[in-house]
Parts: structure tokens; sequence; C-alpha cells
């Protein structure tokens, strides 16, 4: 099932989606700057940087391996960076550790829990390391997890136990949150509520820093990303430029051979590497292109002046999941 569109309007003063001079830049929230992290001679991350700006959805995405959770680490304050400088909330967050934690919230991949207590009693015990911290009755409902307050954790089913570690994550009041698949194994009712809980939760100024294997999810809820392969980013950018530059859409058609025959729809299809069959006396042609307008004016054009027709003429707008496995396929080349 297709996920709601979540992304606000651009029209929201917190957006970088805003038109230029009508709000001023929000203020950066992390700066990284050559980030190196070394695990022996190995380079898990290898002179990144990047910048989250105030209020938005910042997507840190990648292969496995490729070095997010270890860059959420030195973010986090929990690792040392081997090379480079991290800022966050203004701070250094390894050495300043303690002044910036109560305004943050983690929810890490694999959370540990006291099996045995309940979903109550887990809340209550995490309460006493916030200052400001929401009450029980609020962290239970805000999750979905009401219901279950009195069960064990050990009867939590996996997408419970992650809807747990949200409301711990979120115990505090954070200004920015630190989510690292915060989704898995959660049911698709479920997903679909954490998200809404993510979405409103920015809406109300709070700063998220989400990875995710979930593209269509990192699509439909980031302003902005990056995505790493082996230690490096190797694309940034807000969503759309993302797709834009590196897929833009996919088009597909049918047409008389002599369309094709014709120079300029000739030059269109050699410029954008078309693929082309033939098929009972027709051309069906496909390629990426990031202008579909200028693309298929001279075919249309073409094919009108002979009296034929686009037959089946589809524009496809690419996803982020293609521009992932394009750039994990060429990295492997």
């Amino acid at each position: 099932m297709p996920i709601t569109q979540l992304r606000r309007p651009a029209s929201d003063p917190r957006t970088p989606h805003s038109p230029a001079g009508a709000n001023p830049r929000p203020p950066q929230v992390i700066q990284v700057h050559d980030l190196v992290v070394s695990y022996g001679s190995t380079r898990a991350v290898d002179g990144i940087g990047f910048e989250v700006r105030a209020g938005e959805v910042f997507a840190l995405l990648g292969t496995n391996g490729a070095g997010k959770t270890t860059t959420l680490d030195v973010l986090e304050g929990f690792r040392r960076p081997a090379e480079g400088s991290v800022s966050v909330l203004g701070a250094d967050p390894y050495r300043e550790h303690d002044r910036i934690s109560p305004r943050i919230g983690v929810m890490l991949q694999d959370a540990g829990f006291f099996e045995d207590l309940s979903v109550r009693a887990t809340i209550r015990a995490w309460r006493r390391f916030h200052r400001r911290a929401r009450s029980v009755d609020d962290s239970l409902e805000l999750v979905g997890l009401t219901h279950r307050a009195r069960a064990r954790v050990r009867q939590l089913s996996g997408g419970e136990r992650r809807r747990l570690d949200l409301a711990l994550a979120l115990l505090g009041h954070p200004e920015l949150l630190f989510l690292d698949e915060p989704t898995t194994g959660i049911d698709p009712e479920g997903r679909r509520h954490t998200l809404r809980i993510i979405r409103d939760l920015v809406a109300g100024g709070m700063t998220v820093v989400l990875t995710t294997h979930y593209l269509d999810e990192a699509q439909e809820l980031a302003d902005r990303l990056a995505i790493m392969h082996r230690g490096r980013i190797q694309v940034s950018g807000t969503v759309d430029q993302v797709l834009a530059q590196h897929c833009g859409s996919r088009v597909r058609c049918a047409i008389p051979a002599e369309v094709a025959e014709a120079p300029e729809v000739r030059a269109v299809l050699h410029a954008r590497g078309a693929e082309v069959q033939r098929h009972a006396g027709e051309l069906r042609v496909s390629f990426d292109t990031s202008d579909p307008q200028a693309d298929l004016l001279p075919l249309l054009t073409t094919a009108a002046r002979a009296g034929a027709q686009a037959r089946d003429l589809t524009v496809e707008r690419r996803t982020l999941e293609d521009v992932f496995l394009a750039l994990a396929e060429s990295q492997e080349q």
C-alpha cells in the first residue's frame, strides 16, 4: 500500500523547499566536515561532509556496511572521529556529550530491554534519566501502546518493541531526534502510525536524522538526503534534485519506424541511450530523461507531421530506489 504523502508543503516556513528570499535559511543543527572513522587500517567513514538544518528530515542512506551507523555513532557522541570535525547543536558531541544529551533523542537499531519488565515499568524507569519527561500515559498513547502497558517486554512483537524504542527516544522532548531504522519489523499499519508521528514532530519544529532501508519511506519523509557507499557520500541534495540529476523520468512509447528515422528523433534517441525493440512494424522505445517535455517534443511533432501517433506513451518518474540501485551497480563495476 503506498505511503500517504508526508512531505511538508513548500509554503511551510520550516522547509528548505521554500522560495528563495521568502524566509531566512534555517540554522544548521549539525555540521560535519571531512569526517574519518577508522577500524584498524579500514576507513569505515572516509572524509564525508554534510549539514542538517533545523526543522528538516535528513535521510542518511546507503548499502549495508556503507558507514551510516558509524556516522550516527559519531553524531550521537558515542564514538570519537579519527579525523575531521563534527558539531551537533553547537557542541562537540563526544567531548561535550553531557551538554547536548538532554536535547537529543536516540532510537537505536537494536536497543536493550529488561525482558521481564512491563511496558509501563520500562517507560517509568527511563523517565528517571530526563529532567523534563513525558508522562507514562502520554508516551504510551503517542506510540499506540496503551493497550499493551501491562504486557512484559518479552511478550511484545518485533514491531511493538520498535514502537517502545521510539517512545523512549521521545521521552525527553528532544530538539533533535536520531532514528536508526525506525520501522524495521513493524506491520504496515504500525509503520503508517510511526511515520505520522515523525511528520507531526517535525511539523512542531523537531529536526530528524533518519536511516532506513525503506527507500519509499525516505522519499516521502526527507527534505534532503545523502547516499553513502563504501564510507563516502556518493549522492546528496533534496529528494527532487537527486531524482532529477541521477535518474529523472522513464519514457516509454511505440512509434512507426519512419518516425524513428527522422534526424531530430534519432538525435534524441541516441543522446538518451534509448532501448529500441522492433515489433510488428513499429519500434518500442524507452529512455531516461531529466526533461521529458523537451525530449518528447521532436518525437511527437514528427509523428504528427507523418500522420502517425506515439502509442502507449507513458512518462514514469523514477524513484529513489532506482537511484540507489544504479549507484550500487556503478560502484561494483
